[in-house]
């Protein structure tokens, strides 16, 4: 409808790589992530209300309208960010770690990024910096095979991103990112991991993104044949469906009563986020500087 302005990056085909994960956290647990989040949002309770009206720009939204797609953030839900440069993220997600480990309270941060980010230098110099102090941090490469318009056999010279760790002494494992299940799994494994006091956990998880870079991206680097066979035999929801269906733990209509419901839930941030007014002029001059007293 046009009511999104700026770029908007789609989570479409990778909802397996965060729901998985989010199943493994415990109350208090941090996460940090790059500008393609909504999915993160959700996926950790926030408001479907306002990460719509903030997708729309209107006051509603969770940074009032003013941070857009990349830029919402919530405390209560430990979510910190959406974060629109390409791999900044990560050194705030192992500062976030060693608050953590300051306070000894046993939480972990999750750090998500990008194979195209996993190029980045200052990924390896948090690397070292979470190795050395052993900080809680889960670094998860969500790998959906492009950096944009770039595949990754293009960019990358080792065909393992996970085992970049393994410099600096930090264990990871590569996982299949389709599979909701074995996501959860490996999410485990690296929370204890990472609980235990052992420091950092690389789990590099390869997944695949069904849309363009972002809304404006018509992505002719790859063939509409390779997007419809990933839809057809990988799709991480239609697993799931598979799944409840054939163990008999649901039925077609439990399933349909769902997707009622979320379709509810979905047109009610819609009607929100129109509803919701643009952020008045005076918001220009505030949440610029903080305030030290």
């Amino acid at each position: 409808m046009g009511l999104i302005g700026g770029f908007c990056h789609l989570y479409i085909g990778q909802e397996a790589v965060v729901v998985g994960l989010e199943a493994a956290t415990e109350e208090g647990d941090k996460r940090v992530t790059s500008y393609r989040d909504h999915g993160h949002m959700l996926a950790c309770g926030m408001d479907p209300n306002g990460v719509m009206a903030e997708l729309t720009g209107r006051a509603g939204g969770y940074s009032k309208g003013k941070g857009g797609s990349m830029h919402m953030f919530s405390k209560e839900k430990h979510f910190y960010g959406g974060h629109g440069i390409v791999g900044a993220q990560v050194p705030i997600g192992a500062g976030l770690a060693f608050a953590d480990k300051y306070k000894e309270n046993g939480r972990v941060t999750f750090t998500y990024f990008g194979d195209g980010a996993a190029n980045q230098g200052q990924v390896y110099e948090t690397f070292n910096m979470a190795a050395l102090w052993d900080l809680p941090v889960v670094f998860v490469i969500e790998n959906n095979q492009y950096a944009m318009g770039t595949a990754q056999q293009r960019s990358t010279s080792t065909p393992d991103l996970y085992t970049r760790g393994a410099a600096f002494g930090i264990p990871g494992e590569v996982v299949d990112g389709m599979d909701v299940l074995a996501v959860k799994a490996a999410g485990e494994t690296a929370v204890g991991h990472c609980r235990a006091g052992n420091g950092p956990y690389i789990l590099e998880i390869k997944t695949y993104r069904y849309r363009g870079h972002s809304m404006s991206d018509p992505a002719k680097y790859r063939t509409r044949e390779e997007v419809q066979k990933m839809r057809e035999e990988r799709d991480p929801i239609e697993q799931v469906r598979a799944l409840l269906l054939n163990g008999k733990h649901a039925s077609e209509e439990d399933l349909k009563s769902i997707d009622k419901d979320i379709k509810q839930v979905v047109n009610a941030a819609a009607d929100f986020s129109r509803e919701s007014p643009e952020p008045d002029l005076a918001e220009l001059w505030t949440d610029i500087y903080a305030e030290v007293v």
